[in-house]
């Protein structure tokens, strides 16, 4: 399935005239080694560029002959390599090697390039007759940016003015060369497109992943005898691939589109140590733009907030829009692929496929469920993504990330409309119980929990945005009745050093019936130290808080009441920070 969605944004983009053409890929490369028509060296060519928004040059991505998988042995790539290949030097002081892979890629040119007609291909095949890799590192034209090239930098040629592999004539000898290279492969009916032909031994690379093997890892691979089946054993290296039975074509396509997903950083969000990919079936960008918008925040260059807003609402709704004269259609089928490093392969963390439409709505109902009263000094908006998932970090721990089991199962919920994994609630209650702090974030986190996962029976009327001052379930009035004995201690002891918070929040929120009777007891003392009207503003208060508790108090809390326990604490504490009228006052 996952195969198969790639493939077909791979046809929707060369329809769109998009991606590169089978055979073909895109690399970073930093320099173009300058060649006369005899080979000789007579410049190099820096390629970096200045990235939209950048301080940095990097390697220029340009369309260069596919590239070959890279293991630890030597194989030479066509056209494209690093200084160990064209010019038989390296920095990692192994001069051995380097002469290995030298003599790899002269092999590998001079028999794809010697028959071929064209000047490009001649000087090619001329440079490596007359390089001598012993001498390279006095060459003077290389001493310039021999450091940089030295440490992998990606290298082409180029003669005339012209990059080799743009000439006509050696196109078409990769052409014919890479259709030989299949006719030997064993053939097979291809699992994704159902057509019969040659089948892939090995799978492309896929590159860019943080985590992952930085020459690339695979989706699909097999490399034991362990993974062989049905006799499609390893002989000869031909049965590798028949475990899996998938076209090169069918291998290609979806490396390619994988690969073009990974390496546009517009639209790769990173949660945990998951690479989360997405795009539409159609290949419209500008889906793209509005999903990662809704669902990680932050903002676009193409859309403005406001439109942003009405797109997503009207799309939720089923509505097709028009953004900038682009048409988004709520039935448009979209994906999310999320991509786990897993020491050579890539492991699938999650897949999800629906409509674009309904992908946005379980987004915009996610981000509804979370809304809750906010402190005055949290800035408008919802919760992203990012900040809810840090609301179940350690801040003191040397990895700040959250657990990526926990954070795939999060966005899986999200964008299917499923409830909630378990583990949130508990790395919320478990930061909450250590900081002894309900933020505004871990609030928010267990009101949109409870809401959805309606198995923990918590009611609804105390899942409500401010406080319901009218509920009487037992542990959001304890939350609320904690929250006023708080207040009344600071009123009555001003700058206090350690609050009945530092001392008592876990306890009380865990083993009521043991913490409250010391807590009305302490209160008592300090409603004696406040005079007037505020010490029977807090008396009503407690008394009318009390008064709503008709049961024993319990012994201990189960995990879902201590939740609704810090929900009527938290709504609690923002109700006396609210205006309570328009000139400003606030409540006592």
């Amino acid at each position: 399935m996952i195969l198969r969605a790639l493939c077909d944004y791979y046809d929707a983009l060369a329809r769109r005239g998009e991606i590169t053409p089978p055979g073909w890929s895109v690399a970073k490369v930093s320099f173009a080694l300058d060649i006369d028509e005899q080979g000789a060296l007579r410049g190099v060519i820096p390629l970096k560029v200045m990235p939209d928004g950048g301080k940095k040059e990097v390697p220029q991505s340009l369309q260069v002959p596919e590239q070959v998988k890279k293991t630890s042995g030597v194989s030479a790539n066509f056209l494209c390599e690093n200084s160990s290949y064209f010019l038989g030097i390296d920095g990692k002081g192994k001069p051995e090697r380097s002469l290995q892979c030298f003599e790899a890629a002269k092999e590998l040119h001079q028999r794809l390039l010697g028959p071929v007609d064209s000047p490009a291909a001649r000087a090619v095949c001329a440079f490596f007759d007359v390089w001598q890799p012993e001498q390279a590192a006095e060459h003077p034209v290389l001493l310039p940016c021999l450091n940089e090239i030295l440490k992998g930098a990606n290298l082409i040629f180029s003669v005339n003015g012209l990059y080799v592999q743009d000439d006509p004539a050696v196109r078409a000898a990769w052409q014919a060369h890479r259709a030989a290279r299949s006719t030997g492969a064993a053939s097979g009916r291809c699992l994704v497109t159902g057509r019969y032909g040659p089948v892939a031994r090995l799978h492309p690379a896929v590159k860019g992943v943080q985590g992952a093997q930085s020459s690339g890892a695979s989706l699909v691979s097999f490399n034991a005898s362990a993974f062989e089946s049905y006799g499609h054993e390893q002989a000869n290296g031909t049965g590798q691939g028949l475990n899996s039975p998938v076209s090169e074509d069918a291998a290609f396509r979806y490396g390619a589109v994988l690969n073009r997903l990974i390496a546009n950083r517009k639209h790769l969000q990173y949660i945990g140590d998951t690479a989360v990919i997405y795009w539409a079936e159609d290949a419209e960008p500008l889906c793209q733009d509005v999903f990662a918008c809704a669902m990680f925040g932050g903002t676009s260059e193409i859309i403005t907030d406001s439109d942003l807003r009405s797109a997503v609402r009207s799309l939720a709704h089923g509505d097709p829009v028009d953004v900038n004269g682009i048409p988004l259609h709520p039935d448009n089928r979209f994906y999310v692929l999320g991509l786990a490093p897993n020491a050579a392969r890539l492991s699938v963390r999650f897949f999800l496929q629906d409509t674009f439409g309904q992908m946005l709505a379980n987004v915009q109902a996610h981000y509804d469920r979370l809304s809750i009263v906010k402190p005055a000094y949290v800035a408008n908006g919802a919760l992203p993504l990012w900040k809810l998932l840090n609301e179940t970090v350690n801040p003191n721990s040397r990895d700040k990330k959250a657990s990526p089991p926990m954070a795939g199962a999060v966005v899986r919920a999200i964008l299917s409309g499923g409830p909630y994994p378990v583990s949130l609630l508990e790395q919320t209650m478990l930061r909450i119980r250590a900081e002894q702090d309900v933020t505004y974030g871990r609030a928010a986190i267990l009101k949109a929990f409870f809401l959805k996962n309606r198995g923990f029976q918590v009611p609804e009327e105390v899942l409500t945005v401010e406080l319901n001052d009218q509920s009487t379930h037992l542990p959001y009035v304890l939350g609320r009745l904690f929250a006023v004995l708080e207040r009344v201690q600071s009123a009555a002891n001003p700058g206090i050093n350690a609050t009945i918070k530092d001392k008592y929040f876990n306890s009380a929120c865990a083993t009521p019936a043991t913490i409250f009777p010391l807590l009305t007891k302490l209160s008592q003392s300090h409603l004696r130290k406040l005079e007037g009207g505020l010490r029977i503003y807090y008396e009503k208060m407690i008394g009318d808080l009390e008064g709503r508790i008709h049961e024993t108090l319990p012994a201990r809390l189960s995990l879902a009441d201590q939740g609704t326990f810090h929900l009527g604490y938290y709504h609690q504490v923002q109700k006396f920070y609210e205006k309570k009228d328009k000139g400003g006052n606030e409540n006592v």
